[in-house]
């Protein structure tokens, strides 16, 4: 049998798997909305994950080891988040959104469906830091990452920015400034290259980089 702690009130769905030594329900001081924390059935919670209270989290989490979810996230359907990865406060969060390990979410950053997020990504939420009205600041103006969109690895996103549906940021760019739905982008500070319909595939698998998603998504294609 694990060895976990459950903390204050909390609602976790049928087939969830929780490993030894995580934590779920950790009271959150600062947090004024709805204690109750809700994680959907079919979860994984891997060891030494914590979970603090104030998360609304869908079917079939999939969480890495040391893993943080910090209070008053939102949290979708098929979500993986990697470990030592730290999701901050009040981060909305789509479907089928895979985030790798070592990366930093927050605060109230807003993820939509099918998003990739490679290993690293940092994203800031503080224009100033460290301004004692940071929050007030990062709710009004949040970083949001649009509809399948993919984030490369090592990637620093600055606050308040839109990176566009479907665009892709290479790896270990930074990005100071909206991006436009289909871009390419690398580079510090980040530039738009090309689009995402004049890249090519390195091997002869596919005619051009990104035309399996549909056919995964119909269940055609597995990943």
């Amino acid at each position: 049998m694990a060895d976990y702690k459950l903390i204050g009130n909390i609602a976790i769905g049928e087939d969830v798997t929780i490993g030894d030594y995580a934590i779920i329900g950790v009271p959150a001081k600062k947090f004024d909305g709805d204690n109750r924390t809700v994680i959907g059935g079919g979860s994984t919670i891997r060891s030494h994950t914590v979970i603090y209270a104030g998360n609304t989290i869908g079917k079939r989490l999939n969480t890495g080891h040391n893993t943080i979810i910090r209070e008053g996230n939102s949290i979708g359907d098929n979500v993986s988040v990697g470990s030592n990865t730290t999701l901050e406060i009040g981060n909305r969060i789509g479907n089928n959104v895979k985030i790798h390990s070592n990366c930093i979410i927050g605060e109230y950053v807003i993820i939509e469906d099918y998003v990739w997020i490679g290993p690293s990504v940092i994203t800031l939420a503080t224009l100033h830091p460290p301004c004692p009205k940071y929050e007030e600041c990062a709710r009004k103006d949040p970083i949001v990452i649009k509809k399948n969109a993919k984030i490369g690895g090592n990637v620093t996103l600055t606050p308040g920015i839109t990176i566009g549906e479907n665009s892709l940021i290479g790896a270990g760019a930074v990005v100071t400034r909206d991006i436009p739905p289909n871009s390419v982008v690398v580079g510090n500070p980040a530039r738009v290259i090309k689009t995402i319909d004049e890249l090519d595939c390195k091997e002869p698998y596919f005619s051009r980089p990104y035309e399996w998603e549909d056919e995964i998504r119909k269940g055609t294609v597995k990943k």
